[in-house]
């Protein structure tokens, strides 16, 4: 398995991979190496995910999953230095999006700036009851780059998500998910526990027939009707021809468990 410098990768099991962001000591603030870093990670798997089917991350330590960008890293740039930086961040979140592999995230802690958005990046997030989100970044001066004007709109609506930037307060666990950013909240010590079993879950249905269901409703959000229908048909069709729709069916007549092979 592949190192970096600020991840740490754990394969659960066979098809399941947790990644902590690890740089507990800045509550897991980006820096430009963590933001590589997830590049790297994101852009791999979809390239070779190997045996990997969903992809489950939370944060080193009890206190935070990001704290957004590492502003003591980016004292003192320049404009131009601050622009290039920001590009590496907008192709981490455009990695971690398009990634056609379920994405889940478990939040532990504080998800502020660019780690909200991280958050609002993923398929989907379970919360720990002591999480908390904010959009901070009209405080210093910026809005949200990485995805969240646009992420975070999509979750919990135009209206939500104006009120949430455009002050920049911070919301609980709680209100994440009566708004629609979070599928559930979780105690501290099961939240993880609850994201890898949904994993597993996952991990355990037809590899292919979850990237293309995956792709189908992503893409088909931002499209009309008729041509989500028609984009989701030919992501149906891509499944009709694989040796797991044969076994799926097979298995069922069988009265057993399918042996899915992602082929």
């Amino acid at each position: 398995m592949t190192s970096f410098e600020t991840l740490e990768l754990t394969s659960v099991d066979a098809h399941v991979l947790l990644v902590r962001l690890n740089r507990p000591e800045v509550s897991n603030a980006f820096n430009t190496q963590m933001a590589w870093d997830l590049i790297n990670l994101f852009e791999g798997l979809a390239l070779q995910p190997d045996n990997t089917r969903v992809v489950v991350v939370t944060g080193a330590g009890e206190k935070a999953f990001c704290a957004g960008g590492d502003l003591k890293e980016r004292n003192g740039m320049s404009d131009a230095a601050w622009q290039a930086q920001h590009l590496i961040y907008e192709r981490m979140v455009r990695a971690v999006i398009a990634c056609p592999l379920p994405t889940i995230g478990a939040i532990n802690g504080a998800a502020y700036g660019g780690g909200c958005e991280l958050a609002a990046a993923f398929d989907f997030i379970y919360a720990s009851d002591s999480a908390r989100f904010a959009q901070t970044e009209v405080r210093i001066g910026i809005i949200p780059g990485a995805g969240g004007t646009q992420t975070l709109a999509r979750a919990v609506g135009e209206r939500r998500a104006k009120e949430l930037i455009l002050s920049g307060r911070v919301f609980s666990a709680q209100e994440a998910y009566d708004w629609g950013l979070a599928n559930a909240v979780c105690s501290a010590q099961s939240l993880l526990e609850t994201a890898l079993e949904m994993a597993k879950t996952i991990a355990g249905n037809a590899p292919i027939a979850v990237r293309q269901a995956k792709q189908a409703i992503h893409k088909g959000l931002q499209m009309g009707l008729m041509d989500g229908l028609a984009f989701e048909i030919e992501a149906y069709n891509r499944t009709i021809p694989t040796q797991d729709r044969r076994e799926g069916v097979l298995a069922f007549n069988e009265r057993r468990n399918p042996v899915f092979k992602g082929k």
